[in-house]
């Protein structure tokens, strides 16, 4: 039985999409089970709240106090101690739950995941990894997607081990292709930190740690070029909220110039099941489910916006991530890479800097 910690109160919708979602997973997933942590108020005005409360495989925890969207981090780890998203991270910790999953706010859910799980050893600093369409008709895993501002080429390297591991669970593919993403594929290309990171990736690979392919451009995370992008946290978020935007942007312009006249509306009905396996291909709802690697305990963040469709796929994402021991094959990842990961620890490199505040746009959170 695998038990999901869910912060109920999290998002832009909080308990109107966590409850209906958290349901939809347990009928959809028999061997599963939900901790939903909330307010016990709040939640009990939910339609579905009430069968969801009788659910043999449900059972509420609750939670006086709420992470907002707008809270700063210092708030939300200091102050609200006994928030939804504090409260269900303490489940993993406590062993009461094998995963957790939140839509709140991204820079309060990795500094309290953080806080209370600590970090595996060999990692300095964890990072989200997430889903990004590509024209082969799967995804790539994108990392970092947010956590980390600025990285040394070191932390890129861990970043590859990390995400090596999450593919390997998760697609059942053992040598994951990493790619580092640069401005060209060119070993010469690229400010310092990226050459120096490609570096430690060849050495990975050439050591076996990492399939590693090379320098990849932003093109090839929609390519499929490899399975893995690996880029710093502004970068990849950069990315990420422009792809959405970009698949947002194309579904809509189709659904207008096809609603214009008799003739583009005759069109449409004869190109639905091409123009419907489109939307279906850049829903970015499909993909949701971010993985906070690096920590000692499973973490998955949801987008902040999500409806229930989407919330569901984070918590089938996290269900996943703890059926296949995605934790113990992080570990088992890192210590193969030891050896290299210490020598680059105690190699010349600039003084790795300050963690910085996560970067929570408006559209993920």
């Amino acid at each position: 039985m695998i038990r999901i910690a869910v912060d109920a109160m999290g998002g832009d919708f909080g308990p109107s999409v966590t409850v209906p979602a958290s349901l939809a997973f347990l009928d959809n997933h028999p061997e599963a089970s939900v901790l939903l942590v909330g307010q016990p108020a709040v939640l009990a005005v939910q339609p579905q709240f009430f069968r969801l409360q009788a659910h043999p495989r449900c059972q509420i925890v609750a939670a006086s106090e709420v992470v907002t969207m707008d809270d700063p981090i210092e708030v939300a780890l200091r102050r609200k101690k006994d928030s939804s998203m504090r409260v269900a991270i303490a489940q993993v910790k406590d062993g009461a739950a094998q995963a957790a999953v939140s839509a709140g706010n991204t820079g309060a859910l990795m500094a309290i995941a953080r806080y209370l799980l600590k970090t595996l050893e060999g990692i300095d600093r964890p990072a989200i990894a997430a889903l990004m369409p590509n024209a082969k008709g799967d995804a790539t895993t994108v990392l970092d997607l947010g956590a980390n501002v600025d990285c040394t080429p070191e932390h890129l390297l861990q970043f590859a081990v990390m995400g090596s591991a999450l593919v390997s669970v998760l697609k059942r593919n053992e040598t994951p292709s990493v790619g580092l993403l640069n401005i060209g594929e060119e070993v010469i290309k690229g400010n310092d930190t990226i050459k120096k990171a490609g570096e430690l990736l060849r050495s990975a690979g050439n050591s076996g740690d990492l399939n590693f392919f090379g320098n990849v451009e932003g093109n090839d995370i929609f390519k499929g070029t490899t399975d893995i992008v690996v880029c710093d946290g502004f970068v990849g978020n950069v990315a990420l909220k422009t792809s959405e935007g970009l698949a947002t942007m194309i579904v809509g312009f189709l659904k207008a110039e096809f609603a214009r006249n008799i003739i583009t509306k005759t069109a449409a009905i004869m190109a639905y099941p091409v123009l419907n396996a489109l939307k279906n291909r850049m829903d970015y709802r499909r993909y949701n489910g971010a993985a906070l690697l690096g920590l000692r305990g499973l973490v998955f963040k949801s987008h902040g916006s999500a409806d229930a469709f989407a919330f569901e796929q984070a918590l089938n994402r996290a269900y996943d991530a703890a059926r296949n021991n995605l934790l113990d094959r992080v570990r088992e990842r890192i210590a193969h890479a030891a050896p290299l990961l210490a020598t680059t620890a105690t190699a010349e490199a600039p003084a790795v800097p300050a963690p910085v505040e996560l970067v929570a746009p408006t559209a993920a959170h």
